[in-house]
């Protein structure tokens, strides 16, 4: 078989990246098939039922073991030190005094990215932790700190099995639009020396196979994540940036519009889905 492929591949490659990419997708046998997966509900004009797919679904059955079990999972650790920061008064105010238990807020996580107090800027759920925290006396020099990933944790933990509502909000409604049409466009631009957009493998390769991974359509349930190939946590921002260097492309600056912009596609495309994250993935 690798004799007889050889020429094939070899002709792609010369060809260009981009459609030796295509002709690996179409040699990967699909390790799952989508009609033998849980669905969830899709709602009236959103997106095929059969790619509204969690990344849990895509999980060997051995990490999806290890995701369950709270007591052995690597997720706890940041749990843990979230739970921690939620309480802490160390620099004055604790997250506890303003917004009470972090359990009460189960809404929160599922309601971001959202425009700023200015109308005008795009923030995440992480740039949210790092703006209170500053408002509260301590001082986190990224969104890809431990604290910050832990109390983002801990909110999305909270959140658990609620339902992605990310809606335009009554005010700056136009700005709000604007931004969201930016990250539809970054969804199905083709960037990188791969010549590759989000589209491409998201929602045309669901399923297949590609090196060890198996396609999922990237719908952003599961974050922040414990990705086992960093051997820690990270936030949206950071597997969308790793994106970008999968198909070559320059990288965004942490915090950089387009990654929130396209954050809010992805969420809104993602409406109506419930939150499962924290969660491992490999």
């Amino acid at each position: 078989m690798q004799h007889r492929l050889g020429p094939w591949l070899t002709s792609a490659l010369l060809a260009g990246p981009a459609l030796a990419f295509s002709l690996v997708l179409t040699l990967a046998a699909p390790q799952v098939q989508s009609q033998n997966l849980p669905q969830a509900e899709a709602r009236p004009g959103t997106w095929p039922s059969s790619t509204r797919l969690s990344g849990n679904a895509f999980l060997p059955p051995g990490l999806l073991e290890l995701q369950k079990e709270t007591g052995t999972s690597p997720v706890t650790l940041w749990l843990d030190k979230g739970k921690a920061q939620w309480t802490d008064r160390s620099g004055g105010q604790s997250c506890e005094g303003c917004h009470g238990a972090a359990e009460s807020l189960t809404t929160a996580a599922a309601r971001f990215p959202r425009l700023a107090a200015d109308g005008q800027r795009l923030i995440n759920l992480e740039d949210q932790i790092l703006a209170c925290s500053a408002r509260a006396g301590r001082t986190h020099a990224r969104a890809e700190d431990d604290e910050v990933l832990g109390l983002s944790a801990v909110l999305h933990n909270a959140a658990k099995g609620q339902l992605i509502d990310v809606q335009a909000p009554s005010a700056n409604a136009a700005q709000w639009q604007t931004h969201l049409g930016q990250g539809a466009q970054l969804f199905s631009r083709r960037i990188g020396r791969m010549n590759l957009a989000c589209v491409h493998c998201h929602e045309q390769n669901v399923s297949r196979q590609m090196r060890a991974e198996v396609i999922s359509p990237g719908h952003p349930t599961g974050f922040p994540i414990y990705r086992m190939s960093w051997q820690r946590m990270g936030s949206i921002e950071r597997r969308l940036r790793a994106c970008y260097s999968g198909v070559q492309a320059v990288l965004p600056p942490q915090g950089a519009v387009e990654l929130r912009q396209l954050e809010l596609y992805l969420k809104v495309r993602a409406n109506g889905m419930p939150i499962d994250g924290p969660s491992i993935r490999r």
